[in-house]
């Protein structure tokens, strides 16, 4: 982290950018959100003029009240390793999109992108569920999949920028088909998408079991979701305990693989879909240690649930943009002297 005084100390914002809404706080070097805005982007656009223009919307509102001095934003997508670019965003129409240099130019501040998800691991790393651990991989179950690893205490990117993308590891080969084309990838079966998918084929089937979910939904499954599997489940029903069971177990499997190539102290999950708490994570637990590799031999990483929510992406967003801090002021001193 930075370790100039000054700097070190400065408040600064983070930008969490979804596919239709742009939320952002302002926050201080302690993780502490001070002030946020939320806002929708005009027409719910995917443009890349329309976003960049909302971003530069919220970041002013916030500065207005508060001395900014380095903005972060979480995007969600591939960001090059530079943290400058988004490769590719799959729910916005950015390809190879300099969106660090076209908002600092507009802000005059500087300016870090970084993948949403990383941005969310390093707020959970640094003042959420890992907090006090080096070693930390999130993993974050919505729609999909996301991931993130902390190793030695510095968020690991990869070469390209783009590691983490657990989601998409082949746990079941010639499996379900998923979005990015393969068969067969982790969040086909532990994810908000994989519950519905399972809950709406019992509906669909008129399954007797599946009563309580049929009745939630008029007997139409189309209108069957993850959220509401998960809340059928913390209310007892036995079909949807069952699902989360089964996703529980997809998870610890998956969490096991996982240990093998990182050896973390803590995981931590989160998302929409962990808020189920132990309906989820007990079996995963219990999946995971029967999985890991030396088991009983080797100290096992807790596995606990995120703390810091939906705030995590802005307050990690905010917290990676003071890398970029020196970095800015080395820069205006050699364009003064160069003025000179």
């Amino acid at each position: 982290m930075v370790t100039d005084t000054w700097f070190g100390q400065a408040l600064t914002v983070g930008v969490d950018i979804g596919g239709s809404k742009v939320s952002a706080g302002v926050v201080t070097p302690q993780g502490r959100l001070l002030a946020q805005v939320r806002t929708e982007t005009p027409h719910r656009s995917k443009s890349s003029d329309v976003v960049e223009e909302t971003v530069v919307g919220a970041v002013d509102e916030l500065r207005s009240a508060h001395p900014v001095r380095a903005v972060g934003v979480g995007a969600a997508g591939f960001v090059d390793e530079h943290r400058a670019e988004v490769l590719f965003a799959p729910h916005l129409s950015w390809r190879g999109e300099p969106l660090r240099d076209a908002l600092s130019v507009r802000l005059g501040l500087p300016v870090v992108v970084e993948n949403d998800a990383n941005a969310s691991a390093w707020a959970e790393a640094r003042v959420g569920a890992g907090r006090g651990s080096d070693d930390v991989v999130v993993v974050n179950l919505g729609t999909g999949i996301g991931g993130a690893i902390v190793l030695g205490g510095r968020l690991y990117r990869g070469r390209y920028g783009v590691a983490g993308e657990f989601g998409h590891m082949t746990v079941v080969p010639g499996g379900h088909l998923c979005e990015c084309g393969n068969r067969g990838c982790w969040e086909q079966y532990v994810s908000g998408h994989a519950l519905a998918r399972e809950a709406r084929s019992l509906v669909a089937a008129g399954s007797p079991v599946a009563g309580a979910l049929s009745e939630a939904v008029g007997g139409n499954p189309s209108l069957v979701t993850g959220v509401l599997v998960g809340e059928l489940a913390a209310k007892g029903d036995r079909a949807c305990v069952e699902l989360m069971e089964e996703a529980g177990e997809w998870l610890g499997r998956g969490l096991a693989d996982l240990a093998a190539a990182f050896d973390p102290e803590v995981f931590v999950i989160g998302g929409g879909v962990s808020e189920t708490g132990d309906l989820l994570l007990g079996p995963a637990r219990t999946a995971f240690e029967r999985g890991l590799t030396g088991r009983g031999y080797r100290p096992a990483a807790r596995v606990v649930p995120a703390a810091l929510g939906n705030e995590a992406g802005i307050v990690g967003a905010a917290d990676l943009s003071r890398e970029g801090l020196p970095r800015w002021r080395q820069g205006r001193r050699q364009r003064r002297l160069g003025r000179g």
